[in-house]
């Protein structure tokens, strides 16, 4: 695949001395999706404004398709799309007219299809007349993406794009982001909905304190760092864990008909499976279901941002 962003040891330093940005890299494939997560003051937002032209990196370099967002910014902000965190549109102003004034600060023609095609595809076709101030917040955020959108950019960054979205709204909007990956446009998403990035990245990068921890394939950190949890269904319940089990550090459900058994596939010595259900019966007890689960990629990217605080400490 061809790198449509690249940025190589990118730093922002404030004139207070703040550092938002400590030599960051990166480099983001053309079509893919990438997950940018982050608590907040990470540097999420940061890095996107430097990427749209929007702050000037004090150090490394940035480039978008190619070209370097400081020495050719024209040509690579001309390449982006923003959906920032703000919503921020002329209230009176009417949803296609906002579309099109869009279109025009990029030097494009009018393009009555292009615009319908957008708002359609955003389910805004029939509020086009309508004024800004007149629309949810859910679809406010809508035009904002049909904004980004109008000039045909192939990097699209959302931030935080579905915050105060109801649940419905939030997975509509997702589809869209589907469809845009299908025709090969790059979208960069900062998001605390840690279900979107499990829904729909590609690849999840973890930032915390200016600085990248982890970039990844999202499938393949969630089978490398992941723990499994084992849920034991008992056919009788207990009132405690019997001291015979005591080394496999189990859990006991609240009613007591369930206990839980966390382990790591990687382990050298095995899951310990065959061992735990052996000391189940030697402990007289009787099962009566198993079930597997998969830790979460949001209990990964706590610990990842914990370990790091607790290094820096």
């Amino acid at each position: 695949m061809t790198p449509m962003v690249e940025v190589e040891n990118l730093r922002k330093r404030y004139g207070d001395g703040f550092e938002a940005l400590k030599g960051t890299s990166l480099t983001i494939e053309e079509g893919e999706i990438l997950a940018l997560l982050g608590p907040n003051g990470a540097g999420k937002t940061t890095l996107i404004s430097a990427l749209c032209g929007i702050t000037t990196p004090t150090g490394g370099q940035a480039r978008v398709g190619g070209h370097d967002v400081v020495t050719a910014y024209r040509a690579a902000r001309s390449m982006v799309g923003l959906v920032p965190q703000e919503i921020a549109l002329e209230p009176f102003e009417k949803v296609i007219n906002t579309v099109r004034f869009s279109r025009g600060l990029f030097g494009k023609a009018p393009d009555a299809a292009l615009t319908e095609s957008i708002l359609r595809q955003l389910s805004l076709w029939d509020k086009r007349n309508a004024r800004t101030r007149e629309l949810s917040g859910g679809m406010k955020r809508r035009v904002l993406i049909a904004k980004a959108l109008i000039h045909e950019p192939r990097v699209l960054f959302l931030d935080e794009p579905t915050a105060g979205v109801d649940v419905e709204l939030r997975r509509d909007m997702w589809e869209v982001v589907r469809g845009l990956k299908a025709q090969g446009v790059t979208i960069i998403l900062t998001t605390h909905y840690i279900e979107e990035a499990e829904a729909i990245a590609d690849r999840v990068a973890v930032i915390n304190k200016g600085e990248i921890l982890l970039v990844e394939d999202k499938a393949s950190l969630m089978r490398r760092m992941g723990r499994k949890t084992l849920r034991i269904d008992l056919a009788e319940p207990i009132s405690a864990v019997p001291a015979a089990l005591s080394g496999y550090n189990l859990e006991l459900a609240a009613d007591g008909d369930a206990l839980s058994y966390h382990y790591d596939t990687r382990g050298q010595d095995g899951t310990g499976i065959t061992r735990l259900l052996q000391a189940l019966a030697n402990a007289g007890l009787t099962l009566s279901d198993l079930h597997t689960t998969q830790s979460s990629l949001e209990e990964i990217f706590v610990g990842l941002v914990k370990d790091q605080e607790e290094e820096t400490a």
